[in-house]
């Protein structure tokens, strides 16, 4: 994403809901974020500029939390859990389906396309129901490979259904 695609108009409806004051960051970053599924960097410097606060002071907000992203997400973000009860219930061999459906790994989290973004987390507080997954927040219980790769083909067919109507 480049400068010129960063909506300053976007930028400053969310900072005037948010309070246009330096306790207002995280609110006015997590608008940023959920508009563009990621914080382009080029918003910095206008938020930066709009609140009185240094670009620094913003950046280390942002990298602060685990929850924000400098890195453009997927369309679908795909949370696979790997905590105890995920991992002794096999969650790994789930994740590794999914990232070699979408030519994945542990370096590149996101498709080229950005259809689609893989990530695991520590714990998704699912215990009862794993291995369990999420899809932009959705919760997918008792997960297996097959049913993650049924679960993508629905997901690509979707997103075609969508751009055909």
């Amino acid at each position: 994403m480049t400068a010129s695609t960063v909506d300053y108009q976007v930028l400053d409806k969310i900072m005037e809901e948010c309070g246009c004051e330096e306790s207002a960051i995280i609110a006015i970053l997590q608008a940023v974020q959920e508009h563009y599924r990621y914080l382009p960097r080029e918003a910095f410097s206008y938020i930066s500029k709009k609140l009185g606060v240094g670009q620094a002071r913003i950046y280390s907000v942002a990298t602060f939390f685990e929850n924000f992203s400098l890195q453009p997400k997927g369309k679908y973000v795909i949370k696979i859990c790997d905590g105890t009860a995920c991992h002794v219930r096999k969650s790994i061999p789930i994740l590794d389906r999914l990232r070699d459906e979408l030519a994945l790994s542990e370096e590149k989290a996101t498709t080229d396309d950005l259809m689609f973004t893989v990530e695991t987390v520590s714990c998704l507080g699912a215990c009862g129901i794993a291995p369990v997954l999420t899809v932009n927040d959705k919760v997918y219980p008792e997960m297996t490979p097959e049913k993650a790769t049924e679960l993508l083909a629905e997901l690509k067919g979707a997103d075609t259904n969508e751009t055909t109507i």
